[in-house]
């Protein structure tokens, strides 16, 4: 196994004056200024007194900068530990001196909320933004004149490798079902899930990428960023909130071959722009005759390629599960998606299939490297626990062995959190988490996320969750408060949604079925990859 320092080395030298990083409507990096720039912050490094293995925080938006800064960590040996921007000050500060970070990226709104005094080790604070000082001794920016002037040449690049089994970054969980914990990466965890993504879904020079997850995530640090910078691709950063609108916008312009998304944003693209068009009475009759359906599946297709840029050889979903209309309407118009699975303590893929041999409602296979297996009496019928073993799998929890010892066991299984069966292909189908498991009355297992794809389905329900609350089952759902430009009524709303309780008790079995529903004013707290953050709601 390569390090991915030495194949990002490689790329930086192979495509030295073609573009790599861009700030989507701002600025452009090539492969050579990466190296010229990392080559400058290793100077404030070593100045700073920077020793391989310390701490460096990143805390900022999306940017070719940011994405410079973490380069020049770990091509320094050092270990990054990218921070969430929409993290509270507090809790910015306390994972930066959790971490025993000596320097931390950030940029100037950030760092006016923060406060140095409980981040006493801390020896500089960098603007990510112009890599100015923002804090710490003024004379760590000195730069010798004569190296600033001396141009690089592709030779110039070589970084030290070391050991894969070194730390690389400490990446704090974003918070799903519990405060945030630092999984410890090594550089073997991070070049298995680079060397696979490279090997399994081939690009090149003259590809283009569109970074919308956040970097300081492990999917969209490793799949957004590193694996395309890795293969010669040019790296746009959306910058914002992918809402439908700006990300169709942005791969209109960039033409991305891949398109990596979490299910939200493409449920809202068939919601607004594909459903409506197929559920109008007319073309429903139309879509009864043969030619016609196929024709008209073609035709929404074609179209929404386009929509994505014209040039996407694959759509790959992660993150949450997918609205099963969504999915089924996906394939059956022949788009080329799959749904992956991963979690920030495989770094993160611990499954794959490429999309033409994808099983719908899976998550496809065990990526290389990498076992899994269902603790079940039968795995292919009885939902269990997937476990996970493999060189994906984290070094532990930062300064945590007790939570270290409660997800690895002494076999070396990773305890993922997460109900499946998996069938004789060893395709995985997720049922959902463990934690979110509810027992009902005569012990029968209820999984939430079933009931909640289907009541996502109903007219009007924007968002719902599932709860437990004494003994029943209880809905909550943020409702749909327009339709068309029409104002809905409070109480029309609530009519239509005690509707769609009687209908989704019609396809449930008895013991899973929805006693009440309770609606809300806003949207549910989410996490940066768009999961509903479930422990705030019971």
């Amino acid at each position: 196994m390569r390090n991915f320092i030495e194949i990002i080395q490689e790329s930086i030298r192979t495509h030295w004056d073609a573009n790599a990083l861009s700030d989507l409507n701002g600025e452009t990096f090539k492969y050579r200024q990466i190296a010229e720039e990392i080559k400058h912050l290793h100077h404030i490094f070593e100045n700073a007194g920077l020793q391989a293995g310390d701490r460096v925080a990143l805390c900022a938006k999306n940017s070719s900068h940011w994405a410079i800064a973490f380069l020049a960590v770990e091509t320094y040996h050092a270990v990054a530990v990218p921070l969430l921007n929409d993290f509270l000050p507090e809790s910015v500060v306390k994972l930066v001196d959790h971490s025993e970070s000596k320097l931390l990226f950030t940029d100037l709104s950030i760092w006016e909320n923060l406060d140095p005094a409980k981040m006493p080790g801390l020896t500089a604070a960098i603007d990510v933004d112009d890599f100015s000082l923002l804090m710490g001794d003024p004379s760590i920016t000195d730069i010798p004149s004569e190296m600033a002037r001396k141009p690089m040449e592709p030779a110039d690049v070589n970084y030290p490798m070391g050991s894969l089994d070194d730390l690389a970054l400490i990446n704090y969980t974003s918070g799903t079902t519990s405060a945030p914990k630092g999984v410890m990466l090594t550089f073997r965890n991070i070049s298995s899930n680079i060397e696979f993504a490279l090997s399994h879904i081939p690009n090149g020079p003259g590809d283009e990428m569109i970074s919308m997850l956040p970097l300081a995530h492990m999917y969209g640090l490793a799949f957004e960023f590193i694996y395309p910078l890795a293969g010669g691709c040019h790296v746009h950063f959306l910058g914002k909130t992918p809402s439908p609108k700006v990300l169709l916008g942005a791969m209109a312009s960039v033409h991305p071959y891949l398109l990596i998304t979490v299910p939200l944003v493409l449920e809202k693209i068939f919601r607004n722009a594909v459903f409506p068009t197929l559920n109008k009475p007319a073309i429903k009759r139309l879509m009864k005759i043969p030619f016609f359906d196929a024709f008209m599946k073609k035709t929404i297709r074609k179209k929404l390629m386009k929509t994505f840029g014209g040039k996407v050889r694959s759509i790959i979903v992660g993150g949450a599960a997918i609205n099963n209309d969504v999915e089924m309407c996906m394939k059956s118009i022949g788009l080329p998606y799959l749904v992956g699975y991963g979690m920030t303590e495989c770094a993160p893929l611990l499954s794959y299939e490429s999309w033409d041999k994808f099983v719908a409602k899976s998550c496809g296979k065990a990526v290389d490297g990498m076992e899994l297996r269902i603790d079940s009496e039968d795995p292919q019928h009885v939902p269990g626990e997937i476990l996970a073993k493999g060189v994906n799998v984290m070094a532990g929890y930062y300064k945590d062995p007790k939570a270290t010892a409660a997800a690895i066991d002494m076999n070396g299984w990773l305890h993922t959190g997460d109900m499946g069966v998996i069938d004789a292909r060893g395709n995985i189908f997720i049922k959902g988490r463990c934690k979110n498991l509810i027992v009902g009355a005569n012990g029968q297992n209820i999984y939430p996320e079933e009931i909640e794809d289907k009541l996502n389905s109903l007219p009007l329900v924007a968002e719902s969750i599932v709860v437990e609350r004494g003994n029943q089952l209880v809905a909550l759902i943020y409702p749909v408060i327009e339709k068309g430009r029409k104002a809905l009524s409070p109480e029309a709303i609530a009519a239509k949604m005690e509707e769609n309780r009687l209908l989704l008790n019609e396809m449930l079995p008895a013991y899973s079925r929805v006693a009440k529903v309770e609606l809300r004013d806003t949207e549910f707290e989410k996490t940066p990859k768009r999961s509903i953050k479930r422990f705030l709601y019971k």
